[in-house]
């Protein structure tokens, strides 16, 4: 049995395939959903990928596998997605899942950064139990852009983890998840399953990279000019790879070491818009046997999903 890789697919490639893989994500939310409901989704992921490679002729680009692993490194659900379908079909089959987003149902959801194609991005790089329900905890247009609010509502909730989510006024959205509650301390904290995302107009994840351990900041109420008084991840201080001072008013995202990112907006400098956050309700963890049931011929039993994995060069071809 020999495998083929099929180079190189150009962008509209891409596109087709992620048109079908939100289509098979959320069919079960909607039976009538368009492809034009992505359309948004698509092209920030779009954006995030490289096309390196050139035909023949030197006049179309396309991704080579490279691209397509360093790709794949930045946007997990999608690799999740693509190696799920060689296991059985079953209700947390991985890829598939989406967080249930729990808010007042007088809200108004469209005031909400966090769309459903959004959590499915971010979820992506956390394991099952994290994928259940996030609650939403703080919007700056319903509390007020106010950090002692923030910390009111983000504090003993039951739920150590949340997802940080900024849209500035440049249009970019970007955040980060936290895997720590959101507590006072005079430097870095954290461990090492936090990371930092852009959600548009790129769709990226970038997790710690094991440089240094300044993966998260939570400062206030203090007068040293060596402790800035805000919330932030990564870099150092006074040039964090994201941090947004304690008037939830300004702040700045530079390149940093600590998770491999660049600047997450268009500039360095920050000016919030929307800043929300949203808490991770762990659920607890089953033995999903269905994830383990595979067998060597599983991709012969779902021709759909053995056309997808073909499509990106995942799947094999026999020669036999």
């Amino acid at each position: 049995m020999t495998y083929t890789y099929l180079t190189p697919f150009s962008r509209s490639d891409l596109e087709l395939v992620l048109v079908v893989i939100f289509k098979s994500v959320f069919s079960t939310e909607s039976a009538d959903v368009e492809s034009s409901d992505y359309s948004e989704m698509v092209d920030s992921l779009l954006n995030a990928a490289s096309f390196s490679k050139s035909d023949d002729d030197g006049s179309n680009k396309g991704m080579s596998f490279e691209d397509f692993r360093s790709w794949c490194s930045h946007v997990p659900t999608i690799r999740k997605f693509l190696g799920s379908l060689l296991m059985l079909p079953g209700p947390a089959r991985p890829g598939y899942q989406v967080p249930h987003l729990l808010y007042e149902d007088s809200l108004d959801s469209n005031i909400l950064l966090l769309k459903k194609e959004y959590a499915w991005h971010i979820g992506g790089a956390l394991p099952h139990h994290e994928l259940a329900e996030w609650r939403l905890l703080y919007h700056s247009s319903l509390h007020g852009q106010s950090f002692n609010t923030f910390l009111g509502h983000t504090s003993h909730t039951g739920m150590s983890a949340s997802v940080l989510i900024i849209k500035d006024k440049e249009g970019c959205v970007y955040g980060g998840y936290a895997s720590q509650p959101w507590e006072r301390y005079s430097d870095f904290y954290g461990d090492m399953k936090s990371f930092l995302f852009q959600l548009n107009p790129n769709a990226s994840i970038f997790r710690p990279t094991g440089a240094n351990t300044n993966i998260q900041w939570c400062a206030t109420n203090f007068t040293s000019e060596n402790i800035p008084n805000g919330i932030g991840f990564g870099g150092k201080v006074h040039h964090f790879g994201l941090f947004i001072s304690a008037g939830f008013d300004q702040g700045h995202t530079f390149s940093c070491t600590t998770f491999g990112s660049p600047s997450l907006s268009k500039t360095s400098r920050v000016q919030p818009e929307v800043i929300e956050c949203w808490g991770v309700v762990q659920a607890s963890n089953e033995l999903d046997t269905q994830q383990n049931a595979m067998k060597g011929t599983v991709l012969d039993r779902f021709k759909e999903d053995r056309n997808m994995l073909q499509l990106v060069g995942m799947a094999g071809n026999s020669n036999e």
